[in-house]
């Protein structure tokens, strides 16, 4: 597709209904797949590391959950720089090239899930490369933001971000269904033998049934592969100057990128080793993963200012987004609502499986946490429901914000979100404190539901806050930066998770989530909805 060079502007409607329109409708209906496939290449890994435990891999719980961690933290961190692609590179040179990249870590997961043998680091490493599916979802929303009017922006990225979202229960529904043949034939690789039953949507899977775990990985190239082609031949680049004024060539924006990303990795690669424990090859020094995080966005965000020519002056002029200090405060609001959806989404599958699939029962007084429990829901079977409403619903968030304001939906959900994680925090220490958790399942499961129905509908009225509140040439980095600090919530909810399930306290990770849930009802009002306040934005 020819660049657009100039006369963009969907504001104006006569623009809008003759050209516009179906222009901005071609490129959000290529880039919604397309980001789709980054969330599930994404957060694979949350369905990948239940069924190796099925399958007897050589490895702990724990160390499982380090790996959606580490995709977590990466894909977070890479939306720093995916923040700033649209302007440096173009929305058709970036979509392109971001879901093209994504083939590389969904060609090697395939590989390495056909042995046991495999060590744990090939897998941290492929759950890094995954990060790039995470990343995608900054530069995407952000090229998104820049073809539609004012008025249309909150269902436009709700459609967006929700159908992208989708990319986790399309997941959680089609991993475990091709694992279940040899869809690639001799090419696919040898199936394993189940240990411990598995399930799909449709049911359970007795042990000693074979399985083809590396399908998790090489089915996802039935979708990149057209994909590409359909990013490239059916995109634009808006060369504009508040858009992309001065991009260049193909090859110098992918080279861009390229380097932007490697910033993105090394950061995390750091940051990561200091924060695992030494059993997960990391330092062992037992840092706040709070204090790193922090450090790791701030080396991230200053390694990327240090690029020379048009990078650096072009992020000059985006980094005026800091000085805002609405950039912040929406930061904070984002991280309740996506961080929550996007951490409960990689944590859920290996939660219910931890928690409800064994018995825990005392043993010579101490109270174990290892006996398969026969009558234990399947894993696979039901993590799907939670990301496919949260998804479902998020585009509902935009429409309706876009009806009654989106700071006042902002805090209904932030309500929700309180007390449903105090009632699930209640019923996670019913379960894990019993010989028959399956009898706590029921409430559990259905309000996790609400609670990523509540963050699903959050995600949509926050883009709409967003789109009030800033200019124009500032609403497209800052959505990236808030999904970029969001976004870390796939790092840092299964981290927790993790460390309070080894602590045999996994209660505390929800308590702890509702106390930050109240704190963004505070700041919501006080920004948004308090009388007088600078965006009243009821």
């Amino acid at each position: 597709m020819a660049d657009i060079t100039a006369g963009w502007n969907p504001e104006d409607s006569g623009f809008w209904q003759k050209t516009g329109k179906k222009v901005a409708n071609r490129n959000l209906w290529i880039s919604i797949p397309s980001l789709l496939c980054g969330f599930a290449v994404w957060l694979y890994w949350g369905v990948i590391t239940v069924q190796m435990l099925n399958l007897g891999f050589p490895f702990q719980a724990s160390e499982l959950f380090t790996l959606m961690a580490i995709s977590g933290l990466t894909g977070a961190t890479l939306r720093i720089p995916s923040s700033f692609f649209i302007r440096l590179c173009g929305g058709r040179n970036t979509i392109f090239f971001t879901t093209a990249l994504l083939m590389i870590p969904a060609v090697g997961a395939g590989i390495a899930l056909q042995s046991k043998d495999t060590p744990l680091w090939v897998f941290q490493v492929l759950a890094l490369l995954s990060g790039l599916g995470g990343g995608n979802f900054a530069s995407s929303m952000s090229n998104i933001s820049f073809f539609f009017p004012k008025k249309q922006q909150g269902l436009a990225l709700g459609l967006n971000a929700g159908l992208g979202n989708f990319g986790v229960t399309t997941m959680q529904i089609l991993v475990p269904l091709f694992m279940t043949f040899g869809a690639f034939g001799a090419a696919g690789g040898d199936p394993m033998t189940l240990v411990n039953p598995s399930g799909t949507l449709i049911g359970k899977i007795p042990a000693g049934s074979e399985t083809w775990i590396q399908n998790a990985g090489f089915v996802w190239l039935l979708f990149l592969v057209p994909l590409a082609f359909a990013g490239w031949f059916g995109m634009n680049n808006i060369r504009t100057d508040e858009v992309s004024p001065d991009i260049g060539g193909p090859v110098g924006s992918f080279s861009k990128i390229t380097f932007m990303l490697l910033i993105g990795f090394l950061t995390s690669i750091a940051g990561l080793w200091l924060m695992l424990p030494e059993s997960a090859n990391g330092a062992g020094w037992g840092i706040p993963k709070e204090l790193v995080l922090v450090a790791v966005i701030a080396a991230t965000v200053f390694l990327l200012k240090l690029l020379p020519g048009q990078i650096r002056s072009s992020l000059n002029r985006q980094y005026r987004i800091f000085g805002n200090r609405h950039t912040w405060v929406m930061s904070v609001i984002y991280t309740m609502t996506f961080g929550s959806f996007i951490g409960y989404a990689a944590a859920f599958p290996l939660a219910i499986k931890v928690i409800f699939g064994y018995s825990h029962v005392m043993v010579d007084g101490v109270m174990t946490h290892n006996t398969v429990n026969p009558n234990g829901p399947s894993a696979l079977m039901y993590a799907w429901m939670g990301p496919f409403i949260g998804a479902l619903i998020r585009p509902v968030g935009g429409w309706i914000s876009d009806k009654f304001g989106g700071a006042l939906v902002t805090q209904i959900c932030s309500l929700v979100m309180v007390v449903c994680a105090l009632a699930v925090a209640y019923y996670m220490s019913a379960a894990y404190n019993s010989a028959t958790p399956e009898e706590y399942f029921a409430p559990f499961f259905i309000l996790f539901l609400a609670l990523f129905a509540a963050s699903g509908i959050g995600n949509g009225s926050t883009f709409r806050t967003i789109a009030m509140v800033f200019p124009k040439e500032q609403a497209g980095p800052v959505l990236g930066w808030t999904s970029a600090v969001a976004a870390y919530g796939a790092f840092y909810i299964p981290q927790v998770f993790g460390e309070q399930i080894k602590a045999a306290t996994p209660e505390y990770a929800l308590i702890g989530f509702a106390v930050f849930y109240a704190v963004c009802v505070l700041v919501n009002w006080f920004f948004y909805l308090r009388k007088g306040a600078e965006f009243y934005n009821p």
